[in-house]
């Protein structure tokens, strides 16, 4: 992802949590069962932050692979010797 649509789409998640927290904050629960609320689906979100982490590192990995790949293949093609 380019950074300029990494830091839209952090920029959104971030306004997108803020809206939803404002909207529990003033929703007609008592002040007890927010905060437990809040935390659990704090919680939660933290897992699926990991999550995320874990799909990037794991894409990443592939693409450096492939850009191996396809720069071994290049060097096969053009006769090139291959090493590594």
């Amino acid at each position: 992802m380019s950074s300029s649509r990494t830091r839209n789409v952090l920029s959104f998640l971030a306004g997108l949590s803020f809206g939803v927290g404002v909207a529990l904050l003033i929703a007609p629960a008592s002040g007890a069962d927010t905060r437990r609320y809040l935390g659990e689906r704090a919680g939660s979100a933290l897992d699926y932050v990991d999550r995320g982490r874990e799909l990037y590192d794991k894409g990443r990995e592939l693409a450096d692979e492939a850009a191996h790949m396809y720069e071994q293949g290049r060097h096969l093609v053009e006769g090139e010797n291959v090493e590594g």
